[in-house]
């Protein structure tokens, strides 16, 4: 009898508790996705500065970001991304809607978008001013079509 109510006990304890731990993980979540996006936007900030004409092109500088902007968009994120970590069920933490998790293989085609983009900022990011502005081009236009689709507007 003593066992059946400590398994019982344990169960309950484990049903209460996994909305919680749920809750917990998907905050974790959103903030390592939220970092890598910070990242992404630091990388593109460089090479996008100098693709505007607004800092001076400087290959060696421009190849380094281009670099590390693949470095980070080639981080396994599928932890970054549980199911139920959306702004309809986060509230304000987040702006990924929740389409993100029922678009698929959509979502997946606008990853693997941003990742050719920047594998064509790679290779070209040295090359010269004119080179840059089109691969930052096709960065900028990569990371559009997937906000657009899959992150709520800013309140």
């Amino acid at each position: 009898m003593k066992r059946k109510s400590t398994l019982l006990a344990g169960l309950l304890c484990a049903v209460i508790a996994a909305p919680a731990v749920q809750a917990q993980d998907a905050n974790g979540a959103i903030k390592a996705r939220k970092a890598a996006m910070q990242l992404y936007s630091h990388y593109m900030g460089k090479v996008g500065a100098m693709a505007k004409g607004a800092t001076d092109y400087d290959a060696e500088a421009a190849q380094t970001a281009a670099n590390n902007l693949q470095a980070a968009a080639n981080l396994d994120q599928s932890a970054m991304w549980p199911q139920g970590s959306d702004n309809g069920a986060m509230g304000d933490k987040t702006r990924a809607l929740p389409a993100i998790w029922t678009t698929y293989p959509a979502i997946s085609e606008r990853g693997e978008e941003f990742s050719a983009a920047v594998a064509t900022l790679v290779a070209d990011a040295g090359k010269g001013l004119p080179a840059l502005q089109a691969a930052v081009g096709q960065v900028g236009a990569a990371c559009g079509a997937c906000h657009k689709a899959y992150r709520a507007p800013r309140n």
